[in-house]
């Protein structure tokens, strides 16, 4: 039995979020067993040009200023009016505006089958919050992206038959290793040669906090840098990632004397170069749900040192496949990247088994194949099967 499914996305730029939800979207397309549509509160951003690549060129745009004036109120009437023409069985929102929106609009227009998800476990202020539990009520499932911020959201009283753990896949030719040699990759990048560190996250401020704030916490990754520095001068630092707060992490490598080993190239388009010609690779967020990071450095086989944060211990195996430390600790971070650089052997026997970590429990196929039967589960729950047989296969 076919059904039209809905992904509501934020946007298409560059982030966690975005990447997970037009990867679930190739995945449900690929799959063949509903019809997929698309809908977006701003229809711009660096992972647009995929998503039309899928067969997406005319995506309707649902655009608000602010969710607390008329114009939201009448975005809202447009969509659920968008829903009952396109007949939406599923409406699957990824985020906490679209989680808001999308319930909102998917309650209006009567749609049997409404998915929310949670994938940050970031504690917004009150009034957020508030209104976040009122799109959770009118979810018939909310999806968590691990087990740590399922059990969050069940200790803020969405009732735990609702939570369901979907961790993110990951799509492995997304991090392979580029036929080419270090020298050639190094020069493309206008890298030095020397024993890399790696971060790979945004830097943008997130907007719900007085001060400008980043939940990575580049400032700890540098201040580890440092450290590492010390005991091993030839260490560089790659930072990949973009946003505003990239001036500000630069004055503080500046600061701390390792602006000349501290390499700062934007946004990464190959991601698989980047790994190849790093030893270690770091997260140092303060707050996460489940990092897609940490997948992709483990998926290439790299070692991975991280703050113990969200569902972080649900992916590295401290002393197995990389170490867990303290958030905000960067004393014990510096020491286990210095001791993974000066222990290569154990550096790549840590990264082979986090790489088959990786391909057994996050894969992309488990990921759509849990999807699917969420969806199929809800659909038999909520809409009677005479009328899901209208839309059969021929």
């Amino acid at each position: 039995m076919r059904y039209n499914a809905l992904q509501l996305i934020g946007s298409f730029h560059s982030g966690g979020t975005e990447r997970q939800a037009v990867q679930l979207t190739r995945l449900l397309l690929e799959s063949g067993r509903c019809n997929v549509s698309v809908a977006t509160l701003e229809c711009d951003g660096a992972l647009l040009p995929e998503v039309k690549r899928l067969g997406f060129n005319d995506i309707p745009e649902f655009r608000l200023n602010s969710f607390y004036d008329l114009h939201a109120a009448r975005q809202v009437r447009r969509f659920a009016q968008y829903l009952k023409e396109h007949e939406i069985d599923v409406l699957h929102a990824h985020d906490f505006y679209t989680n808001i929106f999308g319930m909102a609009a998917a309650a209006l227009a009567r749609v049997p089958v409404r998915i929310a998800s949670r994938r940050e476990s970031a504690v917004r202020p009150s009034k957020q919050r508030v209104v976040e539990r009122s799109a959770y009520r009118m979810a018939g499932a909310v999806i968590a992206n691990c087990e740590e911020v399922r059990r969050q959201l069940i200790a803020e009283g969405v009732p735990a038959r609702k939570v369901r753990t979907i961790y993110n896949g990951l799509d492995p030719a997304r991090v392979q290793a580029p036929h080419a040699e270090r020298k050639e990759i190094l020069a493309s990048l206008n890298l030095p040669e020397a024993r890399f560190v790696t971060i790979m996250a945004n830097m943008r401020a997130h907007v719900w906090n007085p001060e400008p704030y980043c939940f990575k916490d580049h400032p700890t990754f540098l201040r580890a840098a440092q450290l590492v520095h010390q005991q091993v001068p030839d260490a560089g630092f790659i930072i990949a990632g973009e946003g505003e707060l990239l001036e500000p992490t630069q004055d503080l490598a500046r600061s701390l004397g390792i602006a000349d080993r501290t390499f700062f190239i934007g946004r990464c388009r190959d991601i698989g170069r980047v790994l190849s010609i790093s030893d270690v690779c770091v997260l140092s967020s303060s707050s996460e749900g489940f990092s897609n990071a940490i997948l992709e450095y483990m998926a290439a086989g790299r070692p991975v040192v991280s703050t113990d944060v969200g569902g972080a211990r649900e992916a590295v195996v401290h002393g197995e496949t990389g170490y867990l430390v303290p958030k905000g600790d960067y004393q014990q971070l510096a020491e286990h990247v210095a001791s993974l650089l000066l222990n290569p052997d154990q550096a790549r026997a840590m990264g082979e088994a986090g790489q088959r970590v990786a391909n057994e429990k996050f894969s992309c196929s488990k990921q759509v194949q849990n999807v699917e039967s969420l969806y199929g589960e809800l659909l038999k729950v909520s809409k009677p099967r005479e009328v899901l047989s209208v839309k059969q296969c021929p």
